[in-house]
């Protein structure tokens, strides 16, 4: 069987009704869901499960709710493997997804980081409601290659993500984000896709975020990691350091998530397969795009649930 890598879903994925299959198919789920929902000020279960569709997508409450059902896939996967997961040699996760993959490592508890997604969250949606601001996906060209893009759009506008080889997303106030856009245009990509998000992650309009971040940081119990995780900002594995963690999860909110790195350090580390825990399927598609012969596997539902736990089982592949 080849080396394992897991990887955690990003914000922006969330739909209703997300994670009722393995709600009611998996006591281990049920019995995270009932935690979870213990340890945040609002029905993080009903939200996700029914909705409404505008409240899940609230940035302080899609971040928990990410999070939750990016565990209760994993939890469901352990439960159908008899309580065994398989070998992993690393783990990292998509901006957000980098605390589900720390709770994974056991470098923090579930509690722990529900609280500290629902403070990101707010802290962000303060920053978004500041100025004007958004995100653009690009395919086509490399960060590197957008760099003319990034200079026309001004001091307020950055690489957000450097996702792969030829993908990458801006960020920033909105007036820059148009003329980025525009330079991009006249440089060749292929596609500019505005996002449907609240503002500017991962741009330096965030930085506030990042600062109010600290305490909630500080009020944390960090462990050290039980498997190597990988860092947004920098790409390297976390030291097991608490206060190079917290250091590092308060510049995330504001720095390029490093995600293309990511992925070249898991393939030197030797990760062949993987496997994502999460809503929405995107980083499969960016482990494709970064290396075409590596294979990655979305889980979210019951069904996804069942053929990982039947591949890994049988030894196959797909």
């Amino acid at each position: 069987m080849s080396k394992i890598g897991f990887l955690f879903a990003g914000q922006g994925a969330q739909t209703v009704g997300m994670g009722k299959d393995l709600y009611e198919a998996y006591p281990a789920v049920r019995e995270l869901y009932d935690r979870a929902d213990a340890a945040v000020p609002f029905d993080l279960k009903r939200i996700s499960f029914e909705g409404p569709e505008e409240e899940l997508r609230r940035t302080d409450v899609s971040q928990p709710a990410i999070v939750v059902h990016s565990l209760a896939a994993l939890a469901a996967l352990q439960a159908e493997l008899g309580g065994k997961l398989p070998e992993v040699i690393c783990t990292a996760g998509l901006s957000l997804g980098e605390y589900s993959a720390l709770t994974f490592a056991g470098a923090l508890s579930l509690e722990d980081t529900l609280k500290l997604v629902i403070a990101r969250g707010q802290h962000m949606q303060t920053c978004c409601e500041a100025q004007p601001s958004g995100m653009v996906s690009f395919l086509g060209l490399s960060a590197a290659e957008l760099a003319p893009a990034v200079e026309a759009g001004g001091p307020g506008v950055g690489i957000a993500n450097d996702n792969a080889p030829r993908q990458a997303v801006l960020s920033g106030e909105s007036a820059g984000l148009e003329l980025a856009t525009a330079k991009a245009k006249e440089l060749g990509v292929k596609r500019a896709i505005p996002l449907n998000v609240a503002g500017a992650y991962h741009s330096q309009l965030m930085a506030p975020a990042g600062e109010a971040l600290r305490a909630d940081l500080a009020a944390a119990t960090f462990n050290t990691p039980t498997l190597p995780v990988f860092a947004n900002v920098n790409a390297e594995v976390h030291s097991g350091q608490a206060e190079a963690t917290r250091e590092l999860l308060v510049e995330q909110v504001s720095s390029t998530v490093r995600f293309r790195e990511i992925m070249d350090a898991m393939f030197a580390l030797g990760a062949e397969r993987f496997f994502e825990f999460g809503p929405g399927g995107v980083l499969k598609g960016l482990v494709r795009m970064n290396d075409r012969k590596r294979k990655c596997t979305p889980i979210a539902t019951v069904e996804d649930v069942k053929a990982a736990a039947e591949a890994l089982a049988t030894g196959q592949e797909a």
